[in-house]
């Protein structure tokens, strides 16, 4: 059984129809934005690509206060990006500066970053949005990462702290 669809116009105004199993033409309810969104399949993941591919923007996520726990360490993993462009907060970034992306910390935001397997760190200023990577809260400037590591590695775990 095969429903045909169509157009039709009643008076002054277009309609759609189908065709029925029983051969009559029956309304298609118009679609609403609830129905809309039903009928759009899910979105899926992309395949990860390097983080600094994706679009940054200024926006922050509403969070608590850096300063609330200053000495709080957080691991996760770090990626580094060299691409000479504007960052989220103006700026043009600068490969050989000591400088980061991170999602949520208010720009200028000072950040020590260590490499915990050799005990290497560097201080780092706030000017960019990201990763968009998943399981990475921060990336490094190519500087700033090869002060703790190796390019060659290209993401690792590391600590941060914020500093102010």
């Amino acid at each position: 059984m095969a429903a045909v669809v169509g157009s039709l116009l009643v008076g002054g105004g277009l309609g759609a129809v189908r065709l029925t199993a029983s051969g009559e033409l029956a309304p298609v309810p118009p679609r609403t934005e609830a129905t809309t969104q039903a009928a759009s399949p899910t979105p899926t993941k992309a395949p990860q690509r390097a983080s600094r591919g994706n679009a940054r923007s200024a926006e922050e996520t509403p969070r608590s206060s850096p300063s609330a726990s200053p000495a709080t360490k957080e691991r996760c993993g770090a990626s580094y990006y060299d691409e000479p462009q504007p960052t989220a907060n103006g700026e043009q970034f600068d490969p050989e500066a000591l400088t980061a992306a991170h999602k949520t910390l208010p720009f200028d935001t000072r950040v020590r970053v260590t490499n915990p397997s050799n005990g290497k760190s560097v201080v780092v200023r706030i000017n960019d949005r990201g990763p968009y990577i998943s399981g990475r809260c921060i990336d490094l400037s190519r500087a700033a990462f090869r002060s703790i590591a190796s390019l060659g590695l290209g993401h690792i775990t590391v600590e941060y702290e914020i500093l102010r």
